[in-house]
């Protein structure tokens, strides 16, 4: 599998298929392309904040692509036009032999715009093609990610470390002991000053627990 940071807690993913998390493009200062110059079978969406939701429906419209999400946010955007995979936690995907599987996150999940609209909960996922992939979303660490590692054993953990909105890099150390993996990307952090982090001092200490840490700059690759 190729994987893609695109800036803040956006991942292109591409195995057998392509698969976009969080496409946070536009209005993203980090972004290193655009929406319309994103092709994808499928959209993932951890939760209904702007810095995530982001251009889904744009590109979900324009590329014929479904989105999962939680199924309040997949009704409301099904409103809107899309064609939508509504899930909740625990559940499982299985999208032409791409498993899907929806985690939980500890987070906010409302959608604010002109005026506020349940979201549902806020979520994260594992994705497995061939390699199995989390992607924490928005979260604190907690106690169950120590059930993600051992039922869905990722290989590769991609976790926010910019602290005030989600796990600092002190915490998600924490989040490294629980899940296991043996690859970490840092994400969701130096997009605006209030997240702002250093990923090699947290990369210093991650190596201390024997992960490998891969740190992307935004538009970089790399593959498992």
């Amino acid at each position: 599998m190729k994987i893609t940071w695109l800036g803040h807690a956006c991942f292109l993913l591409e195995g057998t298929k392509k698969i976009i998390i969080d496409p946070f493009l536009t209005g993203n200062p980090t972004a290193p392309v655009k929406p319309e110059e994103i092709d994808v079978d499928l959209i993932l969406v951890t939760h209904g904040h702007g810095d995530h939701l982001g251009d889904a429906e744009a590109i979900s419209k324009r590329c014929k692509a479904p989105i999962v999400a939680v199924y309040e946010l997949a009704v409301y955007l099904a409103k809107r036009g899309c064609e939508t995979i509504g899930m909740n936690i625990g559940g499982t995907l299985d999208y032409e032999g791409v498993k899907v599987s929806m985690v939980n996150a500890v987070h906010s999940a409302d959608i604010v715009g002109n005026e506020i609209v349940s979201g549902g909960k806020a979520v994260g996922y594992v994705v497995e093609d061939g390699v199995s992939v989390y992607h924490a979303g928005d979260t604190d660490v907690f106690m169950d990610m120590q059930l993600i590692g051992e039922i869905y054993k990722p290989k590769v953990a991609l976790l926010p470390i910019g602290g005030f909105y989600t796990m600092s890099p002190k915490t998600a150390l924490k989040a490294i002991e629980l899940l296991k993996p043996e690859i970490v990307v840092p994400m969701h952090y130096n997009t605006f000053p209030p997240i702002k982090q250093d990923p090699e001092e947290f990369k210093r200490e991650a190596e201390k627990l024997g992960v490998k840490v891969v740190i992307l700059k935004p538009g970089e690759s790399f593959e498992v």
